[in-house]
């Protein structure tokens, strides 16, 4: 897929953006048969993209080999129905391995991670994001959050990168973001795509649609898709009725009880997944598993939501 296809794939807000948490066994290892079907019921719930070894899908933990496996487990189970774009992190050399492990799975574009842990100037950002992209035909999405927060002028410089198509924000400050989309819009000619990266990205997504990042990332799709599907779709008809509701009825409870712990907004989502009759396994270390109270409280919680829908309905 070529970064004018993937961006006008992505650019069609069809459905959530759906990161799926990676499935390991009983001992702790990958379950690929358990991912796939994972995959391939988000996708046939409606998620609009797969973007496999994510945040969510604890990319920190899984080895080369194992990213590689469900990378490509991932694309097998989505039979080219959406694209699938795949994680890429730690620093440039291993990024860069990352990378290519993915095209060599089949995967169709890449979401760049922060370089891990180093605090580096714009220039040593720019040559990192630069490298990732030149070393693979996949177009490159770039995350912003922690260590990797770019100025304006930086990312006008991505944008002009051949093979960069995008930028996922996970820091929040939208006085920045604003100042972003405006200097790429005045400078750089073309589509670039903006997505709103935070955790339970729909508590904020109507600010982020106002200066101009009509994208975002639904965790909530792997554990409640038809709840995250009737956000979205309320979102984009402009039925502000069902979004206060969902919000005040289930998305703040949700990031409330997110804040609990720390990991939460992956382990509490694997959690729910489970939750829903899926056994995906418990979090890899250093994460850790929500209390025995938390998860009593996120089942009480995903079946307020669906109430929620099902009085919608009526």
């Amino acid at each position: 897929m070529t970064p004018a296809d993937l961006a006008a794939r992505l650019g069609i807000p069809s459905g959530p953006l759906f990161f799926p948490v990676t499935a390991y066994d009983p001992d702790g290892a990958v379950d690929l048969d358990t991912y796939r079907a994972h995959v391939r019921r988000g996708v046939e719930a409606g998620a609009a993209a797969v973007f496999a070894c994510c945040g969510t899908g604890e990319f920190h933990a899984l080895t080369p080999e194992e990213f590689e496996a469900c990378v490509r487990a991932a694309v097998e189970a989505t039979e080219g129905r959406v694209p699938v774009v795949a994680g890429a992190g730690y620093g440039t050399a291993l990024a860069v391995r990352y990378a290519k492990l993915a095209e060599a799975a089949g995967a169709d574009g890449l979401l760049a991670l922060p370089p891990y842990l180093v605090i580096a100037g714009q220039e040593g950002l720019l040559r990192h994001y630069r490298e990732i992209a030149a070393a693979t035909a996949l177009p490159v999405i770039v995350y912003q959050r922690d260590n990797a927060v770019f100025t304006p002028e930086t990312v006008v410089e991505l944008a002009r990168t051949q093979g960069i198509v995008g930028l996922k924000d996970g820091l929040g400050d939208l006085d920045l973001m604003q100042r972003i989309v405006s200097a790429v819009r005045s400078e750089v000619p073309g589509e670039f795509l903006y997505f709103n990266g935070l955790p339970t990205a729909e508590q904020t997504q109507l600010a982020y649609r106002a200066v101009g990042v009509p994208l975002y990332s639904s965790a909530v799709f792997c554990c409640a898709p038809e709840i995250a599907l009737a956000f979205h779709s309320a979102l984009e008809s402009g039925d502000r009725a069902t979004v206060d509701r969902l919000l005040d009825g289930f998305y703040r409870p949700f990031v409330e009880l997110r804040a609990q712990g720390r990991g939460y907004a992956v382990a509490l989502v694997k959690a729910g997944v489970r939750l829903r009759g899926l056994d995906v396994g418990k979090v890899r270390p250093p994460l850790h598993e929500p209390t025995e109270d938390h998860v009593k409280r996120l089942a009480q919680l995903i079946a307020r939501g669906y109430a929620l829908l099902e009085k919608e309905g009526k």
